[in-house]
């Protein structure tokens, strides 16, 4: 895979919308005084994503740097199953999906292979998926986490996202879309009590938009891999 400045192979639409993403996530933080690191989680997130959308591995990369500063973040209101899955799931999935990308790029360029999962690999997916929810649960419930319920769902959200991301399939984007609904709704939750929490609802909810973005960018991957 060839290494490159990632930042040159945006488009002026991806450069716009990128830019768009960092000023909400700014303004979110500017109008409701949140913490710094919420603010640095949030940056870092959105520009994350952007290149992920593209298939490029400097996006993976940047998704573990923002897996630590949620994982603070989530540390510092209970949400200990946030904490958790990004510190010692999401994080570590990333890694091994830096390496993927790395191992399989699409004809030597800067752009990932995308990779079309078989029904055993679905298969092995959703056993997995009941196995990490149901430890977590238990888990969780020990731990006397805030919001169990929400926080159990979004691990469930996060491993299949993480999971389809490290096999390369475009549907990465549709379980990310759904643990950012999920995110959403517990951040909301957080920022009930505390409003210094917005940045997070709203990050989260830029996020929603770039894994629109990122399933129609991977589908013309495929689409354009194949032909």
């Amino acid at each position: 895979m060839q290494l490159r400045n990632p930042f040159r192979s945006l488009t002026p639409f991806e450069i716009v919308f990128w830019i768009f993403s960092l000023m909400a996530v700014a303004l979110s933080f500017l109008l409701s005084g949140g913490d710094i690191l919420s603010l640095i989680a949030s940056l870092i997130g959105v520009t994350a994503l952007i290149f992920v959308a593209k298939g490029m591995v400097a996006g993976q990369l940047l998704t573990v740097a923002f897996a630590v500063f949620y994982g603070i973040v989530s540390f510092h209101f209970r949400y200990y199953g946030e904490m958790i899955t990004y510190l010692g799931m999401s994080a570590p999935i990333a890694i091994l999906a830096t390496i993927s990308w790395i191992r399989h790029p699409y004809k030597d360029s800067a752009e990932v292979e995308v990779h079309r999962m078989r029904l055993r690999e679905w298969g092995v997916l959703a056993l997995l998926a009941l196995l990490v929810t149901t430890a977590f649960y238990f888990i969780l419930r020990a731990l006397g986490n805030a919001s169990l319920a929400v926080s159990t769902v979004s691990i469930t959200t996060s491993f299949v996202a993480a999971y389809l991301s490290w096999k390369r399939s475009p549907f990465y984007a549709v379980a990310y879309a759904a643990n950012d609904i999920v995110l959403i709704v517990l951040w909301v939750i957080a920022a009930l009590e505390d409003f210094s929490y917005f940045p997070m609802v709203m990050c989260f909810s830029v996020f929603f938009l770039q894994d629109g973005y990122g399933f129609f960018s991977w589908m013309r991957m495929q689409k354009r891999q194949k032909s």
